[in-house]
């Protein structure tokens, strides 16, 4: 049985709104200011979860992507741009916008349900999508690349209470990568 698995750049103050600064919030941009090496390559240890697994997107998320990394050329980028895809969205996606992608079929959490029966499940971003999944506590593993900035403002992860167990941490550049399992969940 497959996972659901989040992965966030997040802020001390646990924001994960806008850390490249493209939504144009006051605060934005957070963790670029750290250059490239704070986001650069597999920074969340997904490894062969890009060929095994799924990466399910919201539609913003996956519009942003669908600009940037198709025409990238290094080794995270082609594993990125040949992974599976998929896009939580009623609405068509662009053919040809980037390779591997789908809309996600039917309602989230039977989608969700569906995959994981045979597939591990990678949300990347995608606040909303993260939202619906935690309503309907869907998610077994939060990895999160934690920036040591605090922006006082933006959506927060964890907008309630969460019971989480730490499964790892590790510096990544200049931030720290932690691996969190939801508490009561196998590994």
């Amino acid at each position: 049985m497959g996972r659901v698995i989040v992965v966030q750049y997040i802020t001390l103050d646990g924001v994960v709104e806008d850390p490249d600064g493209s939504g144009g919030t006051p605060f934005g941009g957070w963790a670029m200011r750290y250059g490239p090496e704070g986001v650069a390559g597999d920074k969340f240890r997904l490894g062969d979860l890009l060929e095994t697994g799924v990466l399910l997107f919201g539609r913003r998320t996956w519009d942003h992507f669908a600009e940037l990394w198709p025409g990238r050329d290094t080794p995270f980028a082609r594993a990125m741009n040949q992974a599976d895809k998929a896009v939580a969205t009623s609405h068509a996606l662009p053919q040809g916008a980037w390779r591997n992608s789908r809309a996600a079929d039917g309602p989230l959490g039977e989608w969700i349900a569906q995959t994981i029966a045979t597939r591990d499940v990678v949300v990347i971003g995608s606040g909303s999508v993260v939202g619906a999944l935690r309503e309907q506590d869907l998610i077994d593993e939060f990895r999160l690349i934690a920036f040591p900035t605090a922006v006082t403002a933006g959506r927060r992860l964890f907008p309630d209470p969460v019971d989480l167990e730490l499964v790892s941490s590790e510096m990544t550049g200049p931030a720290s990568l932690t691996i969190h399992r939801v508490r009561g969940r196998a590994a």
